[in-house]
């Protein structure tokens, strides 16, 4: 049986509202999944064009499935196993423009009275600035491609005020869409475009900030044939993703009417701030992450999973969440408790095996942004020093305890093996030679001092010092699980 065979409605006959830059798993696994949810209940009523972002691949494994697809979502449920999975049919049209043919396609897409909403996932990478030739038709550049965009629009409509869309970034930068916006109007700047049509980028269209939360594991190849026995059909494009998703919309209620996937089962939320729900996920999640990673993989653990079944780990991350992190976020308690608990849940979740040695790239400044504005929120406000963080910064600098060989760096865990360890070389050159010393005062004292690497002076924090050089030693001496359990 095939895909098109299982179909209970075909939400791609809706008009063309949307223009999706991009169609990796992430897209299809989130948003792609709960604009069809929208589509089911007709608040919506919007199928979606999707454009390639970059050149590398092609669309015709999609094009084959008429660009149906299905979504399995696994993970745990207030504990328990759960897995469910949809046919997502929401995409009406996928378009390449680096190809001439496709490019009117898309051309014709821009200029449609039905287009109203612009999404994006370009990476990280994506909203950034360089130098574009205005005569590219569709750049490589994501927010040069948007201002030609704007551009075609602003000509085809001469400028009609109505004709301006919504734009919803998904990248996961700050003020992803603040930032898209400043791009296009230096592109604007650049290329010496007309202030009629400056002015009508600013006035009549809208870059929303957002905030997205969701693993997405992508095509299964380990275990499909087990997942397409379930299905009872073939699918060549299936994407995996856990239970869990969040997105904060930062928009009035204007634009929530414009784009009311709120009214799914899916957990959106408009707010007029997005700022405290990415303070939440860095610090909560991300933090949890962080702080714990370094420390199980010295001890021996190779995935969350099983870190998180480990009972000094359970511990240890309500200790730092509950008493340590979420004492210094501004925001309802219950509701961060909450969150929480939904985090250690995919944590555990069974589905994912999430490797720790990842998580461990770029450990230094993922410590910074997550972790430590945690510690030093936590002592400025209780004026002491939060023991569960103060130990995951000691695991930090051990875990960073490490020799050069052939341009790569090596450390070794509590049980003599070795592991590559991934970060910016500068910082990984720094912590090479500081480990060099003999003296563990001395070590720790170059380490907390140096501002290049913190932002500030840690040995000006009262006890941190103390409270490090404490856990440093009972690492060694006691090894990593007897050192947390006995963190109160």
């Amino acid at each position: 049986m095939e895909i098109k065979d299982k179909i209970i409605k075909d939400n791609s006959k809706y008009p063309k509202k949307i223009l999706q830059f991009g169609q990796g798993n992430f897209l299809r696994g989130f948003v792609d999944w709960i604009i069809d949810l929208s589509n089911d209940d007709e608040s919506l009523k919007s199928s979606l064009v999707v454009a390639k972002a970059t050149e590398r691949g092609n669309l015709d494994r999609f094009k084959k499935q008429n660009f149906n697809y299905t979504l399995v979502m696994r993970g745990l449920d207030n504990g328990k196993p759960k897995e469910e999975s949809k046919i997502v049919t929401s995409i009406s049209d996928m378009v390449n423009p680096y190809k001439a043919e496709d490019f009117k396609r898309y051309e014709e897409v821009i200029k449609s009275e039905e287009l109203s909403i612009i999404i994006s996932n370009t990476t990280e990478a994506g909203i950034a600035y360089e130098e574009v030739d205005f005569k590219e038709n569709y750049p490589k550049s994501f927010p040069a491609k948007i201002t030609k965009l704007l551009y075609t629009r602003y000509l085809h409509f001469n400028g009609d005020e109505s004709k301006g869309l919504l734009f919803i970034p998904v990248e996961l930068i700050d003020n992803n869409g603040r930032e898209l916006k400043r791009i296009v109007l230096k592109h604007i700047e650049d290329w010496k475009l007309p202030d009629k049509f400056r002015k009508w980028v600013e006035e009549n269209n809208k870059f929303l900030n957002t905030l997205v939360d969701r693993i997405v594991t992508g095509y299964p190849k380990n275990n499909i044939k087990e997942i397409e026995e379930k299905l009872g059909y073939k699918d060549e494009i299936l994407v995996t993703s856990e239970i869990f998703n969040l997105w904060v919309i930062e928009g009035t209620k204007e634009d929530a009417i414009k784009f009311p996937v709120h009214k799914t089962k899916a957990n959106i939320i408009w707010t007029d701030n997005v700022k405290p729900y990415k303070i939440r996920k860095v610090r909560i999640l991300n933090g949890a992450h962080t702080s714990m990673a370094l420390a199980a993989y010295l001890s021996g653990f190779k995935i969350v999973r099983d870190m998180m079944e480990d009972s000094a780990f359970n511990d240890f991350y309500d200790l730092v969440i509950k008493k340590e992190v979420i004492p210094t976020i501004d925001m309802d308690e219950d509701e961060l408790i909450s969150f929480s608990s939904s985090v250690k849940d995919r944590f555990k979740n069974p589905f994912i095996d999430h490797s720790l040695l990842d998580i461990s790239l770029n450990s230094v400044a993922k410590y910074k942004e997550r972790c430590l504005s945690s510690l030093l929120d936590y002592y400025n406000k209780f004026n002491k020093i939060p023991r569960g963080l103060t130990f995951s910064l000691a695991s930090l600098i051990r875990f960073y305890k490490i020799e050069e060989k052939d341009n790569n760096f090596f450390g070794k865990d509590l049980n003599n093996s070795e592991y590559e360890i991934k970060d910016d070389t500068n910082i990984l050159k720094f912590f090479e030679n500081v480990w060099k010393e003999e003296n563990i005062n001395i070590i720790l004292e170059k380490i907390l001092e140096n501002k290049d690497i913190w932002g500030i002076n840690l040995l000006e924090i009262n006890g941190l010092f103390e409270e490090v050089l404490y856990y440093l030693n009972s690492i060694e001496e006691k090894g990593i699980i007897k050192t947390i359990e006995n963190i109160k």
